[in-house]
Order: structure tokens, then C-alpha cells, then sequence
């Protein structure tokens, strides 16, 4: 891209990830992205900017934005997640992704493992809750 245009260029380095990308409820025609097997079951735009930025990306969570194709006007379907893939001289700000879609394979792949996701599903993973109950020494704190 020519140095010159700032606009466009700004454009392509803020990418938009909408939570139907990652959505394995939706069809290909109602928005999703990625192949169905790689999704997550009605993601968050919440849940997007928590993995994205933990991950180090520079993210812009816009709430009240919709994606236009979503039929459904609830406040969970809403919002949209402005990511900064590539920084000024058009490099990855993140080496490890490089493209709009290897950020949405990661975002699908670690949002089921959010705290959030693996407490809802009523602990399936039993180390990890073995793990957890062990640290209940309440009776043991001096005041």
C-alpha cells in the first residue's frame, strides 16, 4: 500500500471480528468463518477481546455494534472487537498471526477455555476442581 493513503491503510491494520465469525450455531451464509468443527457455541464479543488481549494484540471492544446479518437483537449477540493486526510499516504486531483468520482459529480454540466457559459446564475437568478444593484452609487464618 502507498505510504500516502492513511485512511485505507489505518483500515486494514484494525481488523473486525464480529462474535458470529466463531459462532458453530451459525451457518457459513449466517456469518461464520471458520470451519464449524473449530468453533465455539455462540461466542461473546466480551469473550473475543478477553483472549485477544491476553494474548498481547491491542484491542477495541465496540458493544454496541452489530453484526448486520444477526437476525437476533439481544444484548449478547452485540458487539464487535476491533483488533490491531499489523502495525504501522505493515508488519504483524504478533508474528504468530499473521492473518485475520489464524486470529479468529485462535480466539475459537482458547474461548472454551475461559474461566468463564469451564465453571458454566459444571466441572468437567476434575484435577483441575481436586486442585481448587484442596486450598480450603479457612479455619486456619490468623486474624
Amino acid at each position: 500500500a502507498a505510504a500516502g493513503a492513511a485512511s485505507p491503510a489505518d483500515k486494514g491494520r484494525f481488523i473486525c471480528i464480529y462474535p458470529a465469525y466463531l459462532n458453530n450455531k451459525k451457518t457459513i451464509a449466517e456469518g461464520r468463518r471458520i470451519p464449524i468443527d473449530k468453533a465455539v457455541e455462540n461466542p461473546t464479543s466480551t469473550e473475543i477481546q478477553d483472549v485477544c488481549a491476553a494474548v498481547g494484540f491491542n484491542v477495541l471492544l465496540e458493544k454496541n455494534k452489530m453484526y448486520p446479518r444477526e437476525w437476533n437483537r439481544d444484548v449478547q449477540y452485540r458487539g464487535r472487537v476491533r483488533i490491531q493486526l499489523k502495525q504501522d510499516d505493515g508488519n504483524p504486531c504478533l508474528p504468530q498471526f499473521p492473518t485475520r483468520k489464524s486470529v479468529m482459529l485462535y480466539a475459537a480454540e482458547t474461548i472454551p477455555k475461559l474461566k468463564t466457559r469451564t465453571q458454566k459446564m459444571g466441572g468437567s475437568d476434575q484435577s483441575l476442581q481436586q486442585g481448587e478444593g484442596g486450598k480450603k484452609g479457612k479455619g486456619k487464618k490468623k486474624k
